[in-house]
C-alpha cells in the first residue's frame, strides 16, 4: 500500500525516528502505526519512542552562508535540555544541518529533512541517531533561506546562539561591515516589516482597530479619531518597520539615512529573525 508523508510525519512525531526508518517500518507494517512503532523498537530506530511524550525546547539557531555571499540559510535545531544544547557534538551537528541546507536548497520542510549530511545521511535519519546517541530528543524544527544576486547576505548569530538574523543587502557600494550593523539592528529592535509597504495589512488594521478604540474610550470625538489613529500608525511604522528605524549605534539617523550614507542604491532586500522557540 501506498504510505502517505502525513503517516511517516505522524510515525515520526510519536517514535523520533528518521522518516527513511519510519516509511520503511510503515511499508513492513503495511500502513499499520502500532505495528511500525513495534518494528522501529525492535530495531533500535525507536529509542526515542520512550522520550515522544517530552519536548525540544532547547537548542540552537544555526547559520551557513555561501562562499560567494549570494545566499545563505538560518535553521533552528531542538534539544530538550540546554545542557545538550551547549554540548560540542550538539553544535557540530547543528551547523551541519545548516550546511546541508545551504547545498540542498530545499523547498519545503520535507525537502528540508531529506537533505544529505557530510556523514551521507538524511537529516531525518540523523536526528533520529543522534536523538539515540545523546538520550533525549532532537529536532530538526525549520529553516528559512535568503539570496542576494546584486549584493550580498550576511549572518549573525547573539552570543548563546539562541538568536540568529539574515540581511540581505544589495548595491555595489554595500560592504560586509554594514550588513553586520544591520544584522544587530534586527536582533536587537526585532522589525516586523522591512518597510511600511511590506507591512502585511491585516496586522496594519489591527493596529489601526486598536488605536480606535483606545480614543473612543478616551472620549475622542469620532471625526477626530482617523486622523489621530492615522498619526499613531505612522509612528507604529517608524518603531516597527526597519528602514524607519532609528539605527542603535546613532540614533540620530534612520537605518534609511545609514544606506544613502553607504552610497546610491544601496539597500536592504529581506531579512529574517529566528528566535528559538518561537512560533513558525
Amino acid at each position: 500500500m501506498a504510505i502517505s508523508a502525513e503517516q511517516v510525519r505522524q510515525l515520526r512525531d510519536k517514535t523520533g525516528a528518521g522518516m527513511g526508518d519510519c516509511k520503511k517500518a510503515l511499508e513492513e507494517a503495511g500502513g499499520d502505526e502500532q505495528k511500525a512503532i513495534d518494528i522501529l523498537r525492535k530495531k533500535g530506530a525507536a529509542s526515542a519512542a520512550k522520550r515522544s511524550d517530552r519536548e525540544a525546547k532547547e537548542g540552537a539557531i544555526v547559520a551557513s552562508v555561501a562562499i560567494d555571499n549570494k545566499h545563505a540559510v538560518i535553521a533552528e535545531v531542538n534539544s530538550e535540555t540546554d545542557f545538550v544544547a551547549r554540548n560540542e557534538s550538539f553544535i557540530r551537528f547543528a551547523q551541519d544541518i545548516a550546511d546541508a541546507a545551504l547545498t540542498a536548497r530545499p523547498n519545503s520542510h520535507e525537502e528540508f529533512l531529506m537533505s544529505k549530511l557530510s556523514n551521507g545521511a538524511t537529516i531525518s535519519e540523523e536526528v533520529g541517531a543522534q536523538t539515540g546517541r545523546m538520550g533525549e530528543k532532537l529536532d530538526a524544527r525549520r529553516f528559512e533561506m535568503l539570496s542576494e544576486p546584486n549584493g550580498f547576505v550576511t549572518s549573525y548569530i547573539h552570543p548563546g546562539a539562541k538568536l540568529g538574523v539574515l540581511v540581505a543587502v544589495s548595491g555595489t557600494d554595500a560592504h560586509p561591515s554594514l550588513g553586520r550593523d544591520i544584522a544587530m539592528q534586527i536582533a536587537a529592535m526585532n522589525p516586523i516589516a522591512l518597510s511600511r509597504d511590506s507591512t502585511p495589512p491585516d496586522q496594519i488594521e489591527r493596529e489601526l482597530d486598536i488605536y480606535r478604540t483606545q480614543l473612543r474610550n478616551e472620549g475622542k470625538k469620532e471625526e477626530m479619531i482617523d486622523n489621530i489613529a492615522k498619526g499613531k500608525l505612522n509612528k507604529y511604522f517608524q518603531e516597527n518597520c526597519l528602514l524607519e528605524q532609528s539605527f542603535v549605534k546613532d540614533a540620530s539617523k534612520t537605518i534609511t539615512d545609514l544606506l544613502k550614507e553607504v552610497g546610491a542604491g544601496v539597500t536592504v532586500t529581506g531579512f529574517v529573525r529566528m528566535q528559538l522557540g518561537e512560533s513558525k
